[in-house]
């Protein structure tokens, strides 16, 4: 595992870059927590990434001081080593459930992908809870980490130039939930109608970064 490494982003924030997500979602959670002490009156927001965790400092604090101190906590706390992700969080984030009907088209090829029949495949997504890793692509779109670790397939080879609204997919660790008609790539499995966002709602985006999500069969 490689340290992580604190970049100054801008005049009020901090990006730490780590290895993988899963160090991204330990990172984020602890954060918001208060478990790393020495950031809790010097963080405003945190935004996570892929692979990187935006620190926002509160106005007013001295960003060689949100440095110091990430860099004393994190080594500190060893967060980052040998991380994973818990569904249930060490903040105790809300839990989602999003009912889904497993018609998907790429269902049958997840499943030779995977060895396991289409019954197995959706068990296996329904049966673990997901989190919300970080936000992105679209508005509302949610990657989501944590599953089942057999359900990690590739991109299709073609992307669909349109993916409708409310399709359930996967691609490599993760799943999401298509917020609206676009083009895309993953592996469709299922559709809900819940809406990922809704500009009418408050706030718009069904799924914050730590939520947990709970895919039932609709």
């Amino acid at each position: 595992m490689n340290p992580p490494r604190l970049l100054p982003y801008g005049d009020r924030a901090l990006l730490v870059e780590v290895d993988d997500v899963t160090q991204v979602v330990a990172l984020a959670d602890s954060v918001r927590s208060g478990a790393l002490t020495d950031l809790v009156d010097l963080v405003e927001d945190v935004v996570p990434g892929a692979r990187s965790v935006l620190l926002v400092a509160r106005p007013g604090v001295d960003l060689a001081e949100l440095r110091s101190r990430a860099e004393s906590d994190i080594a500190a706390d060893g967060l980052l080593v040998d991380s994973s992700v818990s569904p249930a969080g060490s903040d105790g984030p809300s839990v989602v459930e999003i009912p889904v009907t497993y018609d998907g088209p790429d269902l049958a090829q997840v499943a030779r992908l995977t060895g396991m029949t289409e019954e197995e495949v959706v068990a296996a997504h329904t049966g673990t809870g997901w989190r919300v890793a970080f936000g992105g692509f679209a508005p509302g779109f949610a990657y989501l980490v944590g599953g089942d670790p057999r359900l990690q397939v590739p991109r299709r080879d073609s992307p669909r130039t349109k993916v409708p609204v409310g399709a359930v997919g996967l691609a490599g660790e993760f799943s999401g939930v298509y917020p609206r008609a676009s083009s895309g790539g993953w592996q469709l499995i299922g559709h809900t109608e819940v809406a990922m966002w809704d500009p009418d709602r408050d706030p718009p985006a069904l799924l914050d970064a730590g939520t947990t999500v709970r895919f039932t069969r609709g």
